[in-house]
C-alpha cells in the first residue's frame, strides 16, 4: 500500500465548491412538492466525511458569499460534521452577483429513477484559485498526507483548472500522496475540450491513485478501451483491461478503483467495487443493497478506501471499508456518511443487520 508523511497536521485535503442540496420529502419528485430538506453539500467534501467522523483531521479549501446566510449555514454544517474549511469571504455583489450553487434532486422510488437539477449559475466556486491560500504553508509547514482531487471541481472553470494543477504541483513537490477522481461530465467538458484534456494529464500524471469507470479513464484521460476482440466481456474483466492501458500512460499512479453498480431498482442496486494496488486486484463481488437514496455513494466509496489507506491497511481492508461505507451512504437521506464508529461500516459489509444494544 501506498507510503504515506508521517510529519502531516492534515490528513486529508480537499478543494471544492460548497453548495447546498434540496430534497422532497418522502421520496416524492421535485415538480410536485411543497416540503423540502436542505442540506450542505459537494462531493468533495462527501468524500472527507467518513474521515472526518471517525477522528481525523480534515481540511476543505473553498470560498464563500459574504455576508451570506446560505454561507453561514454551510459553515454551521462543516463545524457539525468535524471539517475544517478555509476561504475567502467573496462581496456578493448586488442580488445577481455570486452565491452558491443549488443542487435540486429527488430520491426516486422503485420504477421511478432519481432526477437531479444543478443550479450552478453565480456559483463563487468558480472563483477560486491559488492566490486564496498559503499552499506553501499547508503543504510544506503543516503538512498533508492525502490530497483528493475531483474532476468535477477542476473542470468547474478555467481558475479551478489551475487551482487544481497547482495544487497537485505543490503538493507533490512536498510528498503529499494526490489522490484523483476523473468525475468526467460531458456538460462541463462542452467548448473546453483542449483545456481541460491537458488538465486532467497533467493531474493524472502526479497522481498516485486514479480513481474512475471505464468511460471516465476513455473520455477525461483520452486512454483508448480495452481490445475485446469482439467478445462481449463483464463489467470487471473489463475494466481491468482498461487499467492496464492507463498504467503505460501513467506509470505513476499505483492504485486504481472504481465501483461497479447495477440498478434493479430506485430503492435496489447490485452494488460491488474493484482495486489494483501495484500487480495485485482486489475485488467486492456485487451484491444487493437496500437503496433510500443513491446520491454520494460514490463519495462515500472513496472516502472509506482513503480512510483505510490514511490508517494503514491492507489494500483487501480498504476497498471493502470502501465498499461498505458507499453502502452505508445509500441507507441515508443525506449524500455523505457519518459512520458512528468503524463497526458500523463493518457490520454492513459482514452483513450484519441486527440490532445493537
Amino acid at each position: 500500500m501506498i507510503k504515506l508523511r508521517e510529519d502531516a497536521l492534515y490528513d486529508l485535503v480537499v478543494p471544492t465548491s460548497m453548495g447546498v442540496r434540496i430534497t422532497p420529502a418522502n421520496r416524492q419528485p421535485v415538480h410536485v412538492s411543497t416540503d423540502f430538506t436542505m442540506q450542505a453539500t459537494s462531493a468533495e467534501s462527501n468524500v472527507l466525511n467518513i474521515s472526518a467522523s471517525l477522528g481525523l483531521r480534515t481540511k476543505v479549501l473553498t470560498a464563500f458569499v459574504a455576508e451570506s446566510p446560505i454561507a453561514l449555514f454551510i459553515k454551521g454544517d462543516l463545524r457539525r460534521r468535524n471539517i475544517e474549511y478555509e476561504g475567502r469571504d467573496v462581496p456578493q455583489g448586488g442580488p445577481w452577483g455570486y452565491r452558491h450553487q443549488f443542487n435540486i434532486a429527488d430520491s426516486g422510488f422503485g420504477t421511478r429513477g432519481p432526477r437531479v437539477h444543478n443550479d450552478r449559475a453565480g456559483e463563487v466556486g468558480r472563483t477560486i484559485s491559488a492566490a486564496d491560500f498559503d499552499l506553501e504553508k499547508l503543504f510544506a509547514k503543516d503538512g498533508v498526507k492525502i490530497l483528493h482531487l475531483s474532476g468535477l471541481f477542476a473542470a468547474l472553470s478555467p481558475e479551478t483548472a489551475t487551482f487544481c494543477r497547482e495544487l497537485a504541483r505543490i503538493a507533490h513537490a512536498n510528498g503529499t500522496v494526490i489522490s484523483f477522481d476523473l468525475n468526467y461530465r460531458a456538460s462541463f467538458w462542452k467548448d473546453r475540450e483542449a483545456e481541460l484534456t491537458e488538465t486532467f494529464a497533467e493531474i493524472a500524471g502526479l497522481a498516485d491513485i486514479l480513481i474512475g469507470n471505464e468511460e471516465d479513464f476513455q473520455l477525461a484521460l483520452k486512454v483508448p478501451g480495452p481490445e475485446s476482440g469482439g467478445k462481449d466481456v463483464g463489467k470487471t474483466e473489463s475494466f481491468k483491461a482498461m487499467i492496464l492501458n492507463v498504467k503505460k500512460q501513467y506509470p505513476g499512479a499505483s492504485v486504481f478503483a472504481t465501483t461497479l453498480r447495477q440498478v434493479l431498482s430506485a430503492n435496489a442496486h447490485m452494488w460491488g467495487a474493484i482495486m489494483l494496488d501495484g500487480e495485485e486486484w482486489f475485488n467486492v463481488e456485487p451484491r444487493e443493497i437496500g437503496v433510500l437514496d443513491r446520491i454520494g455513494g460514490g463519495d462515500g466509496f472513496v472516502g472509506g478506501m482513503l480512510y483505510g489507506i490514511l490508517r494503514g491497511w491492507e489494500s483487501e481492508k480498504c476497498i471493502q471499508f470502501g465498499w461498505a461505507s458507499g453502502a452505508l451512504v445509500t441507507t441515508l437521506l443525506t449524500d455523505y456518511g457519518e459512520p458512528a464508529d468503524e463497526d458500523v461500516i463493518w457490520s454492513i459489509y459482514s452483513g450484519n443487520a441486527r440490532v445493537k444494544r
